[in-house]
């Protein structure tokens, strides 16, 4: 890995795609039986968080410590990133269960635009035209991409794409929230103490009848998802955010839904129209603007 903010940027990219192989994780789970959408998203958080407490003790042997010491403001925010984690996952589904695929995921991320207009006022970073184009040249390609107007859009629709949106507003203040975190805890940290709010608060919102239905068979390959995507690109993405622009970082987080799109061609056989393979193109533009623009705001 290159030396410097590549490193940075790299981690976040890396951390994205990863994230972009949830569609397959998903499906291989849902292989042994039918899955509530609660029961994944509170094994996946819960799986999160046990990972981050084993990476936590090994942090604290090494002796390995952010630079201040966390007060009380800091320790809100840490229970703020716990609330709003479960949230955005929460809304997510939501817009999942609600609507198509396509418009869920495009208002999802929603969250780069949100990101780039907070981060001057709550972060002080400098804006900067070219994050700006980034931004918008990757959402074009997002839009392009999944197509939403592709089938007819009725009221449940609209409802859907409320929660995605909603789901954006919280994705995108985890992101400031996380970067404003860092003087105070490591990557490990607060991928830990957040999960102590996050995972009990979506246990607790699952229905008791969902565990009935979960197959052992399901659960190891959501744990499996939570060790690998989860935990360990949710480390990568918090340490790549010390040297990297909340903007960029999550412009660059357009790459999820673009791996996803990779493989569900590679793997399940799907066709993308030219439309789609345009804004494939767009996507992978705009992170390149990212990464050729690194160090500015």
């Amino acid at each position: 890995m290159a030396r410097g903010p590549s490193r940075g940027y790299t981690a976040v990219a890396v951390a994205a795609c990863g994230w972009g192989t949830w569609g397959l994780i998903i499906r291989a789970a849902e292989r042994f039986g039918p899955l509530d959408a609660s029961v994944d998203a509170a094994i996946v958080m819960v799986a999160i968080t046990l990972v981050a407490f084993v990476l936590l003790a090994v942090e604290r042997a090494r002796g390995v410590r952010a630079p201040d010491r966390p007060r009380l403001r800091e320790w809100l925010g840490v229970a703020w990133l716990g609330f709003a984690d479960a949230m955005n996952v929460m809304l997510l589904f939501a817009a999942y269960r609600h609507t198509s695929m396509s418009i869920a995921v495009t208002t999802h991320y929603l969250a780069p635009i949100f990101v780039a207009g907070a981060a001057p006022l709550a972060l002080a970073e400098r804006a900067h035209v070219r994050t700006y184009l980034a931004v918008a040249t990757g959402l074009l390609g997002l839009v392009l991409l999944l197509q939403p107007w592709s089938e007819a859009l009725e009221r449940h629709d609209l409802f859907g794409a409320a929660c995605g949106a909603g789901s954006a507003v919280f994705y995108a203040s985890n992101v400031i929230i996380n970067k404003k975190l860092l003087h105070a805890f490591t990557a490990v940290e607060l991928m830990a103490f957040h999960g102590v709010v996050g995972a009990p608060l979506l246990v607790a919102l699952v229905p008791h009848a969902a565990w009935g239905t979960l197959h052992p068979l399901s659960a190891l390959v959501l744990v499996g998802g939570g060790v690998g995507p989860g935990a360990l690109g949710g480390v990568m993405f918090i340490w790549g955010l010390r040297t990297v622009p909340a903007a960029h970082a999550s412009t660059l987080t357009l790459l999820e839904p673009l791996v996803t799109v990779i493989l569900a061609i590679a793997v399940v056989g799907e066709h993308l129209a030219l439309a789609s393979w345009l804004g494939a193109g767009l996507i992978l533009a705009g992170a390149v603007a990212v990464f050729r623009g690194e160090g500015s705001v």
